[in-house]
């Protein structure tokens, strides 16, 4: 009973839903995109934009590509900094600078010459008010000896424009001065968009590395991993379903993984089965982020009792999406009528289709393009196979149909 609590835990650091994987052993995929920001690093004058959808895994991927960097002589510095809608650009640098260490030599007279040293924390160094000048000077001279890489997460929460604009003004010297630091910055879609906007010549100093939803390999490497941590298997059926139902977004694959293997082990098993998956969709569910649970009660709520609010938000979930997650009404056609079990075309289901992009139903969905030719995504893709889970514990789906209606062509 004991080694199997000891497990269950272990599991708990294994398999992390709720934070970024940082151990480069742990982490599962993404060769290309390492490779892109690793060949940046390795070049002066060049800095990066990851960017894709919300739980894509950038912050991972930030956390471990200096594991994959080789320094010989040199120290490798690349502290994450976590941006807030509060930051201005100082204090967005003092972050940075505040995890840094600088020496400094003193000389003291005496019979003998020698220096003092002194360790110092590089915001010391600069004042209260910090400009675009300042930051490069400073990474001037931390980047002889050292490999500085400045790492700026969740830049989309950077709320004013001048901060974006004198971040892009130091990207822009820093390559003009070939300073032998790099910038990588990590973001949504739009924000990278405006931080190009607004300084366009700073497009050719910028590599930008899409990050796409996982496929299913990646999320099957990110399982295998994790079990042979702990001396266990999942069977290819399971791990299937798992990778399904994660719809390419690593975090249900953590929480899926975690529920499954805890259910497991709790059973005196080794071996993760679809038995262990079907009954961790329901924790998985009962454990979503409360804000996601409103959204979705909110998007479905209806005083008619025979509304298809829940059918049509299911249907959306299950569309066929591009690679940025977009889908358009014609695309909701055959998943809903699979849930129906009857025909359904647009006009059916246009208007909730519609409401679900409004406030009084959570504003779920985002549309955009022009009349005819809108197109939808789910504005929190975590939401998306929320959606589905939910639509399995409450019996609208099965296992069989999530794979008639997805399919594993949807998951390249």
């Amino acid at each position: 009973m004991e080694d199997r609590e000891k497990l269950a835990f272990e599991a708990g650091k294994v398999f992390t839903p709720a934070t970024p994987v940082s151990e480069g052993a742990l982490f599962a995929g993404r060769m290309e995109q390492i490779r892109r920001v690793v060949d940046v690093i390795n070049q002066r004058g060049q800095h990066a934009v990851i960017f894709g959808e919300r739980g894509v895994g950038k912050t991972s991927l930030a956390n471990i590509v200096s594991s994959k960097l080789t320094s010989p002589g040199a120290q490798i510095l690349a502290p994450r900094i976590n941006c807030d809608s509060t930051d201005d650009y100082g204090t967005l640098w003092k972050k940075f600078f505040s995890q840094v260490d600088l020496i400094q030599k003193t000389p003291v007279p005496g019979f003998q010459y020698t220096v003092f040293q002194e360790t110092l924390k590089a915001s010391e160094v600069v004042g209260d008010s910090v400009t675009p000048d300042d930051v490069r000077r400073l990474l001037t001279l931390m980047s002889v000896g050292a490999l500085v890489i400045v790492i700026f997460d969740e830049f989309d929460r950077l709320m004013n424009r001048k901060v974006r604009r004198a971040l892009a003004d130091t990207i822009k010297a820093l390559s003009d001065y070939d300073v032998g630091a790099t910038l990588v910055v990590v973001g949504v879609a739009d924000t990278v968009d405006e931080l190009i906007s607004e300084h366009q010549s700073v497009e050719r100093a910028l590599v930008q590395v899409r990050m796409p939803r996982m496929s299913q390999s990646e999320l099957h490497e990110l399982l295998d991993k994790g079990l042979a941590r702990l001396g266990m298997g999942i069977t290819e059926d399971a791990k299937r379903q798992i990778s399904l139902l994660s719809q390419g977004l690593p975090h249900y694959t953590h929480l899926l993984g975690l529920h499954s293997t805890r259910l497991a082990i709790d059973a005196g098993s080794r071996q993760v089965s679809t038995n262990h998956v079907r009954a961790a969709i329901v924790k998985s569910v009962e454990d979503a982020q409360q804000s996601l649970q409103s959204g979705y009660r909110e998007a479905i709520t209806s005083p008619r009792r025979d509304n298809i609010y829940g059918q049509v938000l299911l249907a959306c979930a299950l569309a066929r999406t591009d690679e940025v997650g977009y889908f358009a009404a014609a695309d909701v056609r055959l998943p809903l009528s699979e849930i129906m079990g009857k025909p359904y075309d647009i006009p059916g289901f246009a208007k909730h289709l519609n409401g679900f992009c409004y406030p009084d139903r959570g504003a779920v969905l985002r549309k955009t393009g022009v009349k005819h030719k809108f197109r939808f995504r789910f504005w929190n893709p975590l939401m998306q196979p929320l959606v589905i889970m939910k639509g399995m514990v409450d019996g609208r789906i099965d296992a069989e149909v999530l794979q008639r209606i997805r399919g594993e062509a949807q998951i390249k």
